[in-house]
Parts: structure tokens; C-alpha cells; sequence
């Protein structure tokens, strides 16, 4: 027997448990433990069928001022970004469907019908002088903050404009002195402020709001600029946070299951080979869910299944080897030349398949809807990992028992 053979065994199982545990720790908040579980819950974003939000369908319409065109979509989709950007959401779906129509996929909005609201306002902002005329538009912004007055504690929205609109305002308010300049959103009256002064410094104010938030709101449509063209929701559905907790509790069983599943019957039917099998399919969720919290994967429902049957992919080329290897035993070669001879023959089958499978997935990848892009992207992360730990990892765990001398027998290896 070799001693330093089976040291090493043990400081890798041993490893491996630790790393195991720190991915699947329960978080310790608010002196109890949570069910956000490490990395899967911190550095993974969670879909809209996971975490709940909103699925919104805009239309765009034509108007007598305006005609929707492609250039007039490609602005919409792009003010839109910006006016979503806002909301912080990870990984948002905004994508165009046909000639006129935008989906737009936000998850863990906790107020869907303002983040609605928000997204499809014109917000076509116009400063107007006495007798009517519009010297000032949103076109001339630079910025628009929300904040506080700490004098009065007045809710305001803080505007700057750029350097043309600067030069405008300064020329209306210069010729209006004592007289009053209404501010007009999409076609209401704000307010209308006397002119005290002439305004030169590019700076202006909308007072008037009951809340930051409000002011926050307003503030988002002034930035983001108006629409293009006139939109109009056609479609809106809102998956609560209840919902998508539970898709997720049930997801978790079923993985859980099926993985069980998985590793009883390769215990039981290819014994010693299996029970490293099993240990390499430790490893290799270990390094899916890191990899899927390094990379800030977005996990939908198609993202588990996609992840769970890469599982089973991993699981078939150790079928496929183990398999060959039992052959090669049967056959009469040792237990170290069956098992080289076993994953030499079983890589071609192991290799082909798999390659196949990614062509697949790289299909789904770039020319599928949105919502089956995570079963695509998880399914590509999970096949690499299983390419690993299958003719690798498995491998090396293969000749590592075998140098310890502690099985001989070949009945170990199902043979």
C-alpha cells in the first residue's frame, strides 16, 4: 500500500467537503439563519420566474406628427434602456418584436405599475414664454436630479442644461423679467414660475412634488429624454415574489431529487467506479455554481433545466467510460490498463456528443427568444465543467485508488 497515495485521497475529499460547504453555507442575517444559500443566491441573478416582476408588451403607434420607422424604434428601444437602467435591475430583457412592438422583461421590481408607467410617458418636457412659445425642450437637458431643498425641506427636481439650451434660457429669461414661464410635461402645466432674474447659469428647478420618489420619477423621464413615438401597453403581466419563490422551492426539490436519484443508482450499479463518479459530480456542481456567480449568470427556470441536464450529460460519459472499462476487465487487462484503455475508447463517444450538444445550444443561444437563452447559456457552461470532471477528474480519481493498492478485486469495478 501506498501511504502517500491515500494521504493525498484524503486531503482532496477533504477539500472538496470544505469547498462544498462554503458553496451551500446558509447565510447568518439578523441573528437567524436565512435560505439564501452561498453562491447560489449572492452571485447569482434570479429571473423573472424566480424572483417575480413585470413582462410588458409596448406598441408603437403612428400619430399625425409622427410615423413609426426603424430609425424611430431603434431611438424608442434606446430611450427606454436608459429609462430601465434607472430602476437598477439585473440583466433586463428589452427586445424587438416585429416592426412596432418592444418586450421588455423586468425582474424584481417592487412596484411594477410605476416601473410601467415610467417606461411608456412621452415626457416631452417644454419651458414656454407669455405669449406661448416654446423656448426650452427636454432636447436641451444635461441632467435632472432629484433633492431637497434644506432650507425649506421642498421636494424639487434640479435641472442643468447643456450648452445650447443654457444659451436659450438665458436669452427667455433675460427678455421675461417679472413675467412668468410655465414648465409643461407632455402637455400639462407643471407650474409657472415669475422670472425674478435673468437665469444664466444653465439651472433650473420643478418644485412642487409630494415625495422623493415622485421627484425621482420625473427626474428618470427628463434624463432618459422623451419618446420617439407614441407607445401604448398591449400586454402586462406581473409574476409576484410569492410565485417565483415558489417556482424556485420547487426547482431545488426537484434538483435535489433527481441528483439523489442519480447518485444512488451510480453507487449501486458501478460500485467503487461510481462512488468516485459521484464524488466528481461533487466537484463539478461545485464549479457550475461558481462559475455562474463569477460570471453573474441570470438563472430562469430554463436555466435550471438546463443546468440539470447538463448534470445528466456528465453522468452519461461516466457511463459510457465505466462501461468500456468494465469490457476491458472482463477481458482479462489489468485494472490500470483497463482503465486507460476504457476512457481511450469511451473519449471519441464522450466527445462526439457533447460537441453536438454545444452546436445545439450555440443555436438556442443566438437565434432563440430571450426566456430560452439561460436553458442555452447554462447548458454550454455545464457541459464544459462535465467535459472536466468526467475525463479528468474522474480519471486521475480512477488511478489514484488504483496506485493505493486498497481494491483489487475487479468485482469493485462492476466487472
Amino acid at each position: 500500500m501506498r501511504w502517500s497515495k491515500v494521504v493525498t485521497l484524503v486531503l482532496i475529499v477533504a477539500a472538496v467537503a470544505l469547498a462544498a460547504v462554503i458553496t451551500v453555507s446558509p447565510v447568518f442575517e439578523n441573528n437567524q439563519y436565512t435560505k439564501k444559500y452561498l453562491p447560489l443566491m449572492k452571485g447569482i441573478n434570479l429571473g423573472l420566474d424566480l424572483q417575480g416582476g413585470v413582462h410588458v408588451v409596448v406598441e408603437a403607434k403612428d400619430t399625425p406628427e409622427v410615423k413609426v420607422t426603424k430609425e424611430a424604434m431603434r431611438q424608442l428601444r434606446a430611450v427606454i434602456q436608459n429609462r430601465v437602467d434607472q430602476f437598477h435591475v439585473a440583466e433586463p430583457v428589452i427586445q424587438q418584436q416585429g416592426d412596432r412592438r418592444l418586450i421588455i422583461e423586468l425582474a424584481g421590481i417592487k412596484d411594477p405599475e410605476n416601473a410601467v408607467n415610467t417606461m411608456v410617458k412621452t415626457a416631452f418636457l417644454e419651458f414656454k414664454d407669455p405669449s406661448g412659445q416654446t423656448v426650452v425642450t427636454g432636447k436641451d437637458l444635461k441632467d435632472a436630479l432629484e433633492s431637497k431643498d434644506p432650507t425649506s425641506g421642498a421636494v424639487e427636481v434640479n435641472l442643468t442644461f447643456n450648452e445650447e439650451g443654457a444659451r436659450k434660457f438665458a436669452q427667455a429669461t433675460t427678455a421675461n423679467v417679472g413675467r412668468q414661464i410655465e414648465i409643461v410635461l407632455d402637455g400639462i402645466t407643471l407650474q409657472s414660475p415669475t422670472v425674478q432674474e435673468p437665469i444664466t447659469n444653465g439651472k433650473a428647478r420643478i418644485t412642487g412634488y409630494q415625495s422623493l420618489e415622485e421627484a425621482h420619477r420625473i427626474a428618470v423621464l427628463l434624463r432618459s429624454g422623451a419618446l420617439p413615438v407614441k407607445v401604448e401597453v398591449v400586454e402586462k403581466r406581473t409574476i409576484g415574489p410569492a410565485l417565483g419563490a415558489d417556482s424556485l422551492a420547487k426547482s431545488q426539490h426537484a434538483g435535489v431529487v433527481g441528483i439523489t436519484a442519480i447518485l444512488v443508482f451510480m453507487l449501486m450499479y458501478y460500485r467503487l467506479p461510481g462512488l468516485l463518479a459521484n464524488f466528481a459530480l461533487v466537484i463539478y456542481t461545485i464549479i457550475v455554481l461558481w462559475v455562474f456567480s463569477g460570471f453573474h449568470v441570470t438563472m430562469t427556470l430554463p436555466g435550471i433545466a438546463g443546468f440539470l441536464l447538463s448534470l445528466g450529460i456528465a453522468v452519461d460519459a461516466n457511463v459510457i467510460i465505466f462501461e468500456r472499462i468494465k469490457e476491458e476487465l472482463r477481458g482479462g487487462r489489468s485494472l490500470r490498463a483497463a482503465i486507460d484503455a476504457g476512457f481511450k475508447r469511451g473519449f471519441v463517444a464522450v466527445f462526439d456528443a457533447n460537441t453536438t450538444t454545444v452546436l445545439a445550444a450555440l443555436v438556442l443561444l443566438f437565434l432563440a427568444p430571450s426566456n430560452v437563452k439561460g436553458f442555452a447559456v447554462t447548458l454550454i457552461i455545464g457541459i464544459g465543467a462535465s467535459m472536466f470532471t468526467a475525463i479528468t477528474m474522474t480519471r486521475w480519481l480512477l488511478h489514484l485508488v488504483a496506485a493505493t493498492n486498497l481494491v483489487k478485486n475487479p468485482r469493485y469495478f462492476g466487472a
